[in-house]
């Protein structure tokens, strides 16, 4: 039978590259005490990586990954471990419509789990909870649109809300409406009113050819 430190090794290299562990995966081969202590020892010598309290992932190996796509590779996989949603924020959702031109520097994701402050080498990045209305539609592009809408706030939400009309498909926007009355009374207002005057302009039928802006 392998050492607990060992058989920790062995299971970070076993796992997907960005997949994380935790020591109370690990309570059945030796007491609390002995596995933090083998986990910290670990993290010491740099074998593993403490991405926040008591969570860990094995270093990059072979061909660097970008800082982006590890650090949102340990996120979805403490989100899967934890059994929550997770998403991008809505700065990252606004900016992709083309509502805002630059995000803030820090990597943030909106979770329907605890928040959490990330290290993954040197990148750091937050977990951040958030209401379920925000994450009620996925990582979908009317889920988007609901966390952009929400970043952009209330004293510009009709404009945004028909910015955001004229660039979801018929679908996407109908997925967006089938959850106004969970969202905020400013946000199912604007989307209740883009969709009025959205309808009007489109001559009343339904069409999947709306303009970009």
């Amino acid at each position: 039978m392998p050492s607990l430190p060992v058989a920790i090794l062995e299971r970070s290299h076993a796992l997907p590259k960005g997949h994380v562990l935790s020591p109370k995966e690990f309570l059945h081969l030796g007491s609390r005490a002995a596995v933090d202590q083998a986990f910290s020892r670990l993290a010491k010598a740099g074998s593993l990586l403490r991405v926040a309290r008591g969570i860990y992932v094995a270093p990059a190996q072979g061909k660097a990954e970008t800082q982006v796509s590890r650090t949102e590779a340990v996120a979805l996989s403490i989100a899967a471990k934890g059994k929550v949603a997770i998403t991008g924020s809505g700065a990252v959702a606004a900016k992709s419509f083309g509502l805002i031109s630059r995000v803030p520097d820090e990597v943030t994701f909106l979770t329907t789990g605890r928040s959490k402050q990330l290290t993954v080498g040197a990148a750091k990045a937050s977990l951040q909870h958030a209401p379920y209305w925000m994450l009620a539609l996925g990582s979908t592009r009317a889920g988007d649109a609901v966390r952009a809408l929400a970043w952009m706030g209330a004293d510009c939400a009709e404009h945004t809300a028909s910015q955001l009309h004229s660039q979801l498909s018929d679908s996407q926007w109908e997925a967006l409406s089938s959850v106004r009355a969970s969202l905020p009374t400013w946000m199912a207002i604007a989307v209740s009113k883009a969709d009025i005057y959205g309808g009007l302009r489109n001559g009343g039928g339904a069409t999947d050819q709306r303009p970009h802006i």
